[in-house]
């Protein structure tokens, strides 16, 4: 068996039916270990179900020409970008039903882009905090090793916060894919079991400065903020007041870089 970790993207190729047989296989047994984990990849199947239900009676026409993928990489190259989102509010239109809803979800991303950063951080604690067996790529005692690697792949130079004062130990971390490139995850626990993720990622807009807002996915919660164009965020399944100090002393720790 593989010992390849297990990713965001490999959960949603598994509902997609897109794996090969032996990552298929490897991707069911982690499922069968994980129940929470399965509980929201058969939301995901369902979900894509119910997709297929509502857009079934358009599914064997042929594809306007005007979403044809080589005509609109071409209009990409010579539309400015206000020209897409005219595009993606007449896809909302037409599409309507449960098909627009999840469009619409996949668009609306926010002034600041805190919310997919935020969503980022609740699918990678998702993933990676219930994990008993390899939660981290690599161990909070390489955190130089850490540092170093984020680093390097962010492009941008990375501290891996201290958060002892806050009574938690760093785990490690790992690189997460995201759809807007590679983000760094630290994780972090403490005495009682309880564990936190933070997610930092460069966002679109290189001089942007957002201040800290509260988010929450589900039962998961936490804070995000961007400064000087990197984001920041802070998750668990803890209250947001005791979650909100945690991510002060972050952002305190983070600004020198």
């Amino acid at each position: 068996m593989s010992q390849r970790p297990i990713t965001e993207d490999d959960l949603h190729a598994h509902v997609d039916q897109a794996l090969e047989p032996e990552r298929r296989a490897e991707i069911a047994s982690y499922l069968d270990d994980h129940p929470d984990i399965a509980g929201r990849v058969a939301a995901f199947a369902a979900q894509r179900e119910q997709l297929r239900g509502a857009l079934a009676s358009i599914a064997d026409e042929p594809l306007p020409s005007a979403l044809n993928l080589s005509r609109i990489i071409e209009r990409r190259k010579r539309r400015p970008l206000r020209a897409w989102a005219a595009i993606a509010a007449l896809l909302l239109l037409s599409i309507g039903g449960l098909g627009g809803w999840t469009m619409r979800s996949l668009l609306q991303d926010g002034s600041s882009g805190l919310s997919a950063l935020a969503q980022e951080a609740a699918y990678s604690y998702g993933v990676y905090a219930p994990d008993r067996v390899r939660p981290v790529e690599i161990r909070g005692s390489d955190s130089a090793e850490l540092t170093q690697w984020v680093s390097n792949r962010l492009r941008q130079p990375v501290k891996v916060p201290d958060l002892a004062v806050s009574g938690y130990r760093l785990m490690g971390g790992r690189l997460v894919a995201t759809s807007h490139g590679p983000a760094a995850m630290f994780m972090y626990d403490d005495d009682h079991g309880d564990r936190l993720v933070v997610l930092t990622r460069p966002m679109s807009n290189p001089r942007q400065d957002t201040p800290m807002l509260p988010q929450s996915t589900g039962n998961i919660t936490g804070f995000a903020w961007a400064d000087r164009g990197m984001g920041y965020t802070l998750v668990a399944q803890l209250p947001a007041d005791t979650l909100k100090p945690i991510a002060n002393e972050i952002r305190k720790q983070a600004r020198p870089i």
